[in-house]
């Protein structure tokens, strides 16, 4: 179940326009909670995608645009039995399941071999076509970034 409140919706304004996520405190508490703190800081304005694998997935959140930065703040895993489907929003990680930190990824499409092993948070609801267009590539030669990351309750 999602919480649509205004206070559980992320909009994610990217180069084609805005992207709606619907949080899941239900699912990640705790990551939710730390997202929320990064947006409202500004933490996730200007980063770029740095990751982004055509048919699978767009990673951003490393404000080093490397992928290997983060915010400083390693997050313990939330794991749940919820799909990785298209839209699905879930934090990247290392190899240590509680290495979550910053950065995330939202599926292009099903992804089901992620289940269970990342921490799903949220759920693209609107603006899904956006995210189908940023630039691809490991990293992409210009890449795209969030412009700007909101809180619905702050908007």
């Amino acid at each position: 179940m999602t919480d649509a409140s205004p206070e559980n919706t992320l909009i994610l304004t990217l180069k084609g326009g805005d992207v709606t996520i619907a949080l899941k405190p239900d699912l990640a508490p705790n990551h939710v909670a730390r997202i929320k703190e990064l947006v409202r800081d500004g933490f996730y304005d200007g980063v770029v995608f740095h990751r982004v694998i055509d048919g699978f997935m767009a990673q951003t959140g490393d404000p080093t645009g490397t992928g290997m930065g983060g915010s400083g703040q390693n997050i313990k895993a939330e794991f749940s039995q919820e799909p990785h489907l298209r839209g699905t929003c879930a934090m990247a990680r290392a190899a240590d399941p509680d290495s979550a930190d910053s950065q995330f990824f939202i599926c292009f499409q099903e992804s089901s071999w992620l289940d269970g092993q990342y921490t799903v948070w949220g759920q693209v609801t609107d603006g899904m076509d956006h995210v189908d267009g940023i630039t691809k590539g490991e990293p992409p030669a210009n890449p795209d970034k969030i412009v700007k990351a909101v809180l619905a309750a702050d908007a």
